[in-house]
């Protein structure tokens, strides 16, 4: 089955070739060949990449036959939908956009290939990216459609050095700068290798015409590795004639190299960085106003990468600062954990409830690591509580309570300390109002209304949730009904009314996983469906209603079952 796919794949590249090629009939051919081999094969994804391409020839080949083309391109896209495949949706969108192009629905056609480049980002079988990329800036430039893509060198190189500048990407940088230098060349294939000093390595990301996701091997080895090493451009007129050609890859690939281009990648201060490769001049052989524009090339890319290694190099710190932070984050909420046994995990499930109530508020990625760090640290300040206040089993008195309810200001008092951003004085300010209510009768500060930080509201529902269907040594769970008629009843006073809304419609078996957290059972996969379709409010209306059908009661027992925290054998 393997080879069968592999020589229907080899049909579909050699198909786009004579496609570039403008070979029409050819281009049929291949694809009808490789259309019926797919089809005794039942492989969905595959015919579907067939049906775009053959949409694409046939559009090309005549223009008359546009609408029965968009008819070959919604069968594809069906089917594509339903092998749920990105390889063949970045073909739809990739002969949808080419068909548009033709049209000069320019619009519509950049939508097109902005999917196909979103496509090609997350897997890239064809190699097809910088074809995608190419197209992208063509429509972004005004330009007219062409086939195969063409360009004036001297435009290519002024295209290079706008396109580039602007990307921080090292995989998208090294794509646009093959593809770019490939056009500019008038070559089949370009790569351009970059210096890993630290092992010692040329490796790229992008290889035009080549399956592998990454090439690295030894930096002296093969013709890049030479010139990294010497510094010499090499300009191969035949390929199997010169000696310092290895023709092993070529063995392994099936690809015939005749000519070949390798030049040194120089930054400003002529410290060797990288490589250029292209291969197979277009017509005849690369000549010395090649090597010149490519000389050229080298000069705009050099910079563009080296700037984008360095964002590469401090988006790794800033990972490793993140990775610090959120560990420490962690030994802090675990430090509370070790002390307070009664109410251990209880950060853990707060940031859980939290999190659950930003997802439903569709709160945006940054806000949401705030709230959650704030979550994890809003109880640090029991650190300052005395043992037998925090530790005491039974009903706390005046006294006891006052002093447990410094927490919140120690809490603020320890993270005020370590605040150094913008982003973890946020955190600070939330984890020490998660005790605030809505009227201001709260603590410490008494803060009203949205005067309390919206994330300090988020943790005030979540933290009073938490207590009251907790079990503890001295009392057992509130009962469910109880726990919402409290949010319900206190929404406006104690909490924010919008966010008691949000959270009694989460779906249940998402708060069923939270709960699961103190016990380590599991929630089946048929109760877990189940639980889906229904939110807290439901539960509450169900157990209220003395008319609840027989399924509406069977949904609160299965709530009830997990809530109580029940095994298979009954057991809590």
């Amino acid at each position: 089955m393997e080879k069968v796919i592999e020589r229907g794949s080899e049909l579909i590249r050699q198909s786009l070739t004579s496609l570039e090629g403008k070979d029409y009939p050819t281009a049929k051919q291949q694809i009808l060949e490789a259309q019926e081999i797919f089809t005794k094969n039942k492989k969905g994804k595959y015919i579907s990449i067939c049906l775009s391409i053959l949409a694409m020839i046939d559009y090309l080949e005549d223009k008359s036959k546009y609408k029965s083309s968009l008819s070959l391109l919604r069968d594809s896209y069906y089917m594509a939908e339903i092998e749920a495949d990105v390889t063949a949706k970045l073909f739809y969108e990739i002969s949808a956009g080419n068909i548009n192009y033709c049209e000069n629905n320019n619009e519509v056609a950049l939508l097109h290939f902005q999917n196909a480049k979103n496509y090609g980002l997350k897997y890239d079988e064809f190699s097809l990216l910088g074809f995608i990329i190419t197209r992208v800036k063509q429509l972004q430039n005004g330009l007219e459609f062409t086939l195969p893509i063409q360009s004036d060198p001297l435009v290519s190189l002024v295209k290079i050095g706008r396109s580039i500048n602007a990307l921080t990407d090292i995989t998208e940088l090294l794509t646009v700068i093959a593809e770019e230098t490939k056009i500019a060349m008038q070559a089949d294939r370009c790569t351009v290798f970059l210096l890993d000093k630290k092992h010692n390595e040329l490796w790229s990301k992008v290889a035009l015409g080549m399956n592998s996701s990454e090439i690295r091997f030894p930096a002296d080895k093969g013709l890049a590795g030479y010139v990294v090493r010497t510094g010499e451009s090499i300009n191969i007129e035949d390929a199997y004639n010169d000696e310092r050609f290895n023709p092993e890859v070529d063995k392994e690939t099936g690809y015939k190299t005749k000519t070949m281009l390798c030049m040194p990648i120089k930054n400003n201060n002529q410290e060797i960085i990288g490589a250029f490769q292209v291969l197979n001049k277009s017509k005849g052989i690369f000549t010395k106003n090649d090597e010149d524009l490519l000389v050229a090339i080298g000069g705009s890319a050099s910079i563009a990468l080296e700037n984008a290694q360095l964002f590469e190099r401090q988006k790794e710190l800033y990972k490793e600062q993140k990775l610090l932070f959120e560990s420490f984050i962690n030994t802090l909420a675990a430090s509370i954990d070790a002390r307070d046994k009664i109410t251990a995990g209880h950060s853990s499930r707060v940031k859980l409830y939290s999190m659950l109530i930003v997802e439903a508020l569709g709160l945006d990625e940054k806000t949401k690591e705030i709230i959650e760090k704030a979550a994890t640290l809003h109880d640090i300040g029991k650190i300052g509580i005395r043992d037998s206040v925090l530790q005491k089993e039974g009903k706390l008195t005046d006294e006891e309570y006052k002093h447990i309810q410094e927490h919140v200001q120690i809490t603020h008092n320890i993270l005020e300390k370590i605040c150094l951003t913008e982003d973890f004085k946020q955190i600070s300010e939330i984890a020490c109002s998660h005790h605030e209510k809505y009227d201001g009768s709260g603590y410490y500060r008494h803060l009203k209304g949205e005067e309390i930080p919206y994330g300090g509201r988020i943790l005030a529902v979540s933290d009073v949730f938490d207590a009251i269907t907790s079990r503890r040594h001295y009392r057992d769970k509130m009962p469910i009904v109880n726990v919402i008629n409290i949010l319900l009843k206190d929404s406006g006073t104690h909490f924010d009314k919008n966010i008691v809304d949000v959270f009694l419609k989460i779906p249940t078996d998402k708060i069923v996983h939270v709960f699961l957290t103190e016990n380590h059972f599991h929630l089946e996969p048929q109760d877990s469906e189940i639980l889906s379709k229904y939110n807290l409010l439901d539960i509450y209306n169900f157990t209220n209603d003395t008319n609840a059908s027989q399924e509406q009661k069977n949904i609160v027992e299965l709530f009830n079952h997990y809530y109580a925290g029940k095994t298979n054998n009954g057991e809590c």
